[in-house]
C-alpha cells in the first residue's frame, strides 16, 4: 500500500545523492534508510556493516537465494 508522507527538502537532496550511488530509486533510497534505522533502533548492538548484510541476506531468502553458511 502506496501512503504519501512529507519529508524535508534536505532529506530529499541527500537521498537523491545517494540514490545515484547506490543505483535506486529516490523511494528506494528512503525506503533503504527507513529499514537500516529500523533494524539499528531493534538492535542497538549491531553495526551498520552487519545490518546491511542482514538486509541483503533477507532479500536474497526473499528472492529464493540460499546457500549453507560454512563456520571457519
Amino acid at each position: 500500500m502506496a501512503t504519501a508522507v512529507r519529508i524535508t527538502d534536505e532529506l530529499v537532496i541527500e537521498a537523491k545523492k545517494f540514490s545515484k550511488i547506490d543505483n535506486r530509486s529516490l523511494t528506494g533510497q528512503i525506503e533503504h534508510w527507513a529499514r537500516i534505522g529500523k533494524c539499528a533502533e531493534e538492535n542497538s548492538d549491531l553495526t551498520y556493516s552487519l545490518i546491511k548484510d542482514i538486509l541483503i541476506g533477507l532479500a536474497e531468502l526473499e528472492q529464493g537465494e540460499s546457500s549453507e553458511y560454512k563456520f571457519g
